[in-house]
């Protein structure tokens, strides 16, 4: 290695390790002047998230009206429906904060931000009316307590279990496991098929020929054996029972059975109902009968 060489080396470590130096004095300036500041703001936004939403968890319990009529399950419904919205957009608001407060405290002017956000906000605003249209929807279906998460509901048409429920859309799954987005400003019309309790409303064709008060009777006395069983009764309000002839069709008097139940079991009830009904027919000589065509022949 010749003089040259050396030299140069020197040179380089003597300009390198001062640069180093200074970096890492810089570096550790800064980290002791912010960091602890950043550490604060992450920690204490994680923290204030945290106690806001327990908070108002537990204030929607307090605050709750109660009213004796609704059953239990119901109130938990609509308890976890009013958490989850409020606890959602707290949660939004408190880490919109905090992440500000972090860009500033890094360095990140956030007043252009915010102008930058004024000045986007008021170019969408024309598209923006849909999202307020359905967040004013949403805050109505929430207020009027149309329905709950755990709720079975046909929204214009779709039905499912509702999944989720946000101030801008329902979240549907249907019983075939499609999952439904629907925008609240699209809904105009809300049926819920689970609120309070619900019904078995069952039509059945016997044969003319069949005796109408014993058919009545057979009806009433299996719907009187399901609200003894041991585990339909946990199911059922009223027992499922002979209402009125409700049609004469072609071949076939029409009865209508009605019974009211717990909510979402009005289909496992009518599903046993109906098996039941068949094994008593069957046993009493009841005939259900099939369509039937008379043909006339003409003569010869």
């Amino acid at each position: 290695m010749n003089l040259a060489q050396i030299t140069l080396e020197n040179f380089s470590l003597n300009h390198i390790q001062p640069t180093l130096f200074k970096f890492y004095e810089t570096a550790l300036n800064w980290i002791g002047e912010h960091g602890l500041k950043i550490l604060l703001i992450i920690g204490g936004t994680y923290l204030l998230r945290k106690v806001v939403v327990k908070s108002v968890q537990n204030l929607v319990h307090v605050l709750l009206v109660v009213d004796k009529s609704v059953s239990e399950e119901a109130l938990k419904k609509r308890e976890d429906t009013l958490s989850r919205i409020f606890s959602w957009t707290s949660s939004i608001a408190i880490i919109l904060t905090g992440s500000l407060m972090l860009l500033q405290e890094i360095g990140v002017p956030i007043m252009p931000l915010l102008t930058g956000a004024g000045i986007v906000g008021l170019a969408v605003g024309f598209g923006g009316q849909y999202l307020i249209r359905d967040m004013i929807s949403g805050f109505f279906i929430i207020l009027e307590n149309q329905y709950r998460i755990g709720d079975v509901v046909n929204l214009d048409g779709t039905s499912g279990l509702v999944e989720d429920i946000s101030l801008r859309m329902t979240t549907l799954r249907d019983l075939n496991g499609t999952v439904h987005h629907i925008p609240h400003g699209e809904i105009k019309r809300v049926s819920n098929l689970s609120k309070f309790f619900s019904r078995v409303n069952i039509d059945i064709g016997i044969s003319y020929k069949s005796n109408l008060e014993h058919v009545i009777q057979v009806v009433n006395r299996v719907g009187q054996e399901m609200m003894q069983d041991e585990f339909w009764k946990e199911a059922l309000i009223t027992p499922p029972q002979f209402l009125r002839v409700e049609s004469f069709s072609d071949s076939a008097i029409i009865i209508k059975i009605l019974g009211d139940t717990k909510p979402l079991r009005q289909w496992e009830v009518a599903g046993e109902l109906r098996k039941r009904l068949k094994i008593a027919f069957d046993r009493e000589g009841i005939e259900i009968p099939l369509p039937q065509r008379v043909i006339h022949q003409a003569k010869s």
